[in-house]
């Protein structure tokens, strides 16, 4: 069983990536990327640290749900978040399956690794 304290502490940091309040925030994110972060998003393109920060014209107007939220511990200091995402445009919702792995240094947790696939809604919510 996954420790309650890890689960929250890792689901807060997600959804942190995906609040319109602390998504745009350059400081917040300068520290949860690590210096060695990569993503590869839903759209196939693979994205660097210095990609990700961002600045006035990256910003898109959607809101996100993450469900299905879990967390594996891998080691000590080193954990995998799994889960789905919605993300509501205003032209339409986009599902993906979404995995990160997060590396914890010196009592800090940073992101090194995300992957967004798509998939079809969820039958209980397509």
């Amino acid at each position: 069983m996954i420790d309650p304290t890890l689960f929250s502490a890792l689901k807060r940091l997600e959804e942190s990536l995906w609040a319109t309040e602390t998504r745009f925030n350059n400081a917040l994110m300068e520290r949860l990327f690590s210096l060695d972060f990569i993503e590869f998003g839903r759209s196939g393109r693979r994205y660097a640290r210095a990609e990700m920060l961002c600045d006035e014209r990256q910003r898109q107007a959607f809101d996100a749900t993450l469900h299905d939220f879990s967390v594996r511990s891998m080691s000590k200091d080193i954990a995998l978040s799994l889960y789905i995402s919605e993300v509501r445009y205003p032209s339409g919702t986009e599902w993906a399956n979404r995995s990160s792995i997060w590396d914890q240094s010196k009592g800090q947790w940073q992101l090194r690794f995300h992957q967004g696939t798509p998939t079809a809604p969820p039958p209980d919510r397509g």
